[in-house]
């Protein structure tokens, strides 16, 4: 009876082994890929945008995870032509709508033109665990995108209104959707988007989560408005220099979708910003190169 367990379990085994866990198949450029689960959906050809999960790895330390970086929403990307041999891309390009593969490129094809940090080695593998959740041509991303950034609008303008009625704020409203609060004024001095700016500010969410502050960080900021989000360079014109307020900003018009990995700011987020406009800096003006004189002839 033990020697009948014992050969049905060699042939369970046998079986699952044939069967067989995937393995890495290997690229001539040395690239290696392994195919986890297959999807069914379109393939990730040159040119389509993709959304994918990727986490990075260095033998067991994750160097990077944008599932938890992008607070769980995946990351786009356009595939293009792999720029190298053993290019990640090319292992992206063998991929398809529900696809979660893992590829793995010698460290010494990835850094081949220098740049290798300290603790990679000769001879080590960088591992990219991929998962591709959408696949769609760029006309129709874009029009996607569009028709998300459409609802959204709609979505945050309910929520400034009910944050400002529960919260008893008397707010204005610029055309683009930016609602404002003009707290003090200043010298009737207005800055352009082609001005740098001196302010001190506070940004937070609609619930009160704190993202950044230039006070906590005990001096004021200094950039050109034009360099900055849409509700930047759009909202803090409405203050007079020396003048101070608030800024309830739609995503739309913030980071949309795509909001800073690492940051507690969530993907479609409305913030708010206390905004003391300290100083309006007019901006450097660009010097051209002096001409070249042409050889007489």
């Amino acid at each position: 009876m033990n020697k009948q367990l014992l050969v049905i379990a060699l042939l369970v085994a046998t079986a699952m082994f044939s069967c067989g866990e995937p393995t890495f198949k290997k690229l001539k450029s040395g690239l290696e890929i392994k195919i986890v689960k297959k999807g069914k959906g379109a393939k990730a050809v040159e040119g389509s945008m993709i959304t994918m999960h990727i986490k990075t790895m260095l033998k067991d330390s994750v160097l990077y995870d944008s599932y938890k970086m992008g607070g769980g929403e995946p990351v786009p990307a356009q595939v293009t032509k792999p720029a190298f041999d053993g290019d990640l891309m090319e292992g992206i390009s063998m991929l398809s709508e529900g696809d979660s593969a893992v590829i793995r490129i010698p460290a010494d094809s990835l850094f081949r033109n220098g740049g290798m940090p300290e603790f990679v080695k000769k001879g080590d593998f960088m591992q990219f665990a991929v998962k591709i959740v959408s696949v769609k041509s760029e006309a129709d991303y874009k029009k996607a995108q569009e028709e998300e950034a459409g609802k959204q609008i709609g979505i945050d303008d309910k929520l400034i209104q009910d944050y400002i009625a529960a919260n008893n704020i008397k707010a204005e409203k610029t055309p683009s959707g930016i609602y404002y609060v003009i707290e003090k004024t200043g010298n009737g001095k207005h800055a352009t988007a082609a001005d740098k700016v001196k302010v001190h500010y506070k940004g937070t969410m609609l619930d009160g989560t704190k993202f950044d502050s230039s006070y906590d960080r005990g001096e004021p900021a200094e950039f050109p408005l034009g360099q900055v989000i849409k509700g930047w360079t759009e909202g803090i014109p409405v203050f007079e220099e020396g003048g101070k307020g608030k800024l309830i900003i739609p995503s739309s018009l913030a980071y949309g979708a795509n909001a800073p990995q690492g940051s507690p700011i969530k993907p479609n987020s409305v913030l708010i910003f206390d905004i003391e406009l300290i100083k309006i800096l007019p901006a450097e003006p660009v010097t051209a190169e002096p001409a070249t004189a042409e050889p007489v002839k």
